[in-house]
């Protein structure tokens, strides 16, 4: 087969070795240098193989010479900004509102401008994921678009800008059409432009492309003699970087707020069971001491997730599965149209150390469990209730607990308000008398009925024990710990639990003399009791501990244990100065 040679002179300048710089007169065109298909070849596989940071000879150029960006780099340049640009407009709609994001805008536009076949035809196919389908669908486009506006734009970078540009009024103009939106709805796509353009020129700029000095010698607009392979990765990974945090962020931002929105807009019916107001005497008022319901605000959290989850009211739902007669699912509406209770119920969480602060009271509003499980028909090898979050968090309650008449609920409101987003917001589970870890399982959406030898949950893989009941345990809230008091009479004061047995003795002890204290008027056996100790002072050091006693008769464990694998265990101590 004959050698074609091919002529790239109208194309780009290029100098024989040795040779003048070519002087680009007008109406001289520079001396046409012959270049073989071979050669072309050869020259594009080096550099496709070519990991080095040297440079790579190009074709028809000697080796002194760099071979500049081509179209893999423009297209990359084109896509990497429209990211940047999606991404930092998301994470604006973040903190301006979930609506006013360019591709929820945009998709929005699109579901409301499609046909009423179209609208069919996708919930019939994608079902629930007709929505995430969309999404998807305008992120390919946009990427494909992105790439050739880039691969175009590496000689004709007005196009690029342009595009940018287009993109952000795109966005815009579809944020602002939406009823619920304002003129403050287009900021995300705005903001979302110049991030686009503003990386768009950066990584031009660092591929060595659009210097004005550089287009003046190269009527192309591309500076062979600067493009740097290893800077212009290194620049890119940090633009995708750029792109995915800002938009996970965003898309964070958006579902807390969709999830806050939810939950102001929830109405909880009045229970049928409604639980009679504490007894006057269970809260002793003592200042220092902890009011006997705790606020919301101040209830303890402890979790594995790192981000709070947030899940909608309208988007949430259960299923109950597994060893059951019937599997059941069932919508948020659907359980607040059962019969619901109210009840006082303190939690504790197992890492609870002695004396430690991992334990709230609050009233409660839910639906029973053991109803549902009934009718769901429970299998009697069904041991274990597998609860799972959103999150994918397992917990393994046991289902003769659940089932044994105390007041297992999923929980939909908190001391009269609907669950908070960090404490379960729509549902979550409560169980009286265990460890939140084998009970309490937050943002609720799964319930699987199973059994103990062939399902271990989350902690359980982590070395706790399968089954926790709270142990019989009080702590001291006044004196602080280390504190000086005044001789004379002095308030010695706190809590003790023991959730589904109750408390009915608490004693204090002195420098090792136990005295009984006086108990707050108990609530029910599934919450803390008060108890304060009237002691006389007298000057020097002085050790302070505190015991209670369950309703079986129980008191609790002295001996010193950490919480793990089943809950911490010894008498609260402190040590007080009393001056005077």
């Amino acid at each position: 087969m004959g050698r074609s040679l091919v002529t790239f002179a109208s194309i780009l300048p290029i100098r024989r070795p040795g040779s003048a710089a070519p002087s680009h007169r007008i109406g001289m065109p520079a001396p046409a240098v012959p270049v073989t298909f071979g050669a072309v070849a050869r020259t594009v596989a080096s550099v496709a193989l070519n990991t080095s940071t040297e440079p790579i000879p190009a074709a028809g150029r000697s080796g002194n010479e760099r071979a500049g960006p081509g179209a893999v780099v423009g297209g990359a340049i084109g896509f990497l900004s429209a990211a940047v640009s999606l991404g930092i407009g998301h994470l604006t709609a973040g903190f301006v509102g979930g609506t006013a994001s360019p591709v929820i805008a945009v998709g929005s536009t699109a579901i409301d401008a499609s046909p009423e076949w179209l609208k069919s035809y996708a919930i019939r196919t994608f079902g629930t994921n007709d929505k995430a389908v969309l999404v998807a669908g305008i992120g390919v486009v946009v990427a494909i678009v992105a790439i050739v506006v880039g691969v175009i734009a590496l000689h004709r970078p007005r196009v690029g800008v342009v595009a940018l540009i287009a993109l952000g009024a795109v966005g815009a103009a579809a944020a602002v059409a939406r009823p619920e939106n304002g003129l403050g709805a287009a900021v995300p796509s705005i903001v979302a432009a110049v991030a686009g353009l503003v990386t768009f020129r950066w990584l031009r700029r660092v591929a060595g492309i659009g210097a004005s000095a550089t287009r003046a010698a190269d009527p192309a607009g591309v500076a062979p003699s600067s493009f740097d392979r290893r800077r212009f990765l290194l620049a890119g990974a940090g633009a995708a970087g750029l792109a995915a945090v800002s938009g996970l962020a965003g898309r964070f931002l958006i579902r807390r707020a969709e999830a806050n929105a939810s939950r102001a807009a929830v109405r909880i019916p009045a229970p049928a069971d409604v639980a009679p107001p504490p007894p006057a005497g269970a809260d002793l008022r003592i200042p220092g001491l902890g009011p006997f319901i705790t606020p919301n605000d101040v209830f303890y959290r402890v979790d594995t997730s790192l981000l709070v989850p947030s899940v909608t009211a309208e988007g949430w739902s259960l299923r109950i599965h597994g060893m059951v007669r019937d599997e059941l699912s069932l919508d948020y509406a659907a359980l607040l149209a059962r019969p619901l209770m109210e009840r006082d119920v303190t939690l504790t969480c197992v890492s609870n150390p002695v004396g430690g602060r991992y334990i709230g009271n609050a009233r409660w509003i839910g639906a029973p469990l053991a109803d549902l499980l009934r009718e769901a028909g429970v299998d009697p090898g069904a041991d274990q209730i597998v609860s799972r979050s959103i999150d994918g968090f397992t917990v393994g309650t046991p289902t003769s607990v659940v089932m044994d008449g105390r007041d297992a609920m999923l929980a939909v409101a908190m001391n009269g308000q609907p669950l908070p987003l960090e404490h379960g917001f729509p549902v979550r589970m409560i169980v009286p008398g265990l460890y939140g870890y084998v009970s309490a399982t937050k943002w609720l959406v799964d319930i699987e009925l199973t059994t103990f030898a062939s399902y271990d949950a989350y902690w359980v893989r982590r070395g706790w024990a399968q089954q926790a009941p709270i142990k019989t345990e009080s702590r001291i809230d006044l004196p602080k710990p280390g504190a000086t008091v005044p001789a004379g009479p002095a308030t010695v004061a706190g809590i003790a639990w023991a959730q589904h047995r109750g408390i009915s003795r608490v004693e204090v002890s002195v420098d090792g003399a136990w005295q009984p204290a006086r108990l707050a008027a108990q609530d029910t056996i599934d919450t803390w009791r008060q108890w304060v100790y009237d002691w006389d002072a007298t000057p020097g050091q002085h050790t302070l501990a505190v015991r209670a006693t369950d309703r079986t008769g129980a008191t609790q464990t002295a001996t010193p244990a950490d919480p793990v694998p089943n809950g911490a265990t010894g008498d609260h101590t402190i040590s007080v100065t009393v001056t005077g």
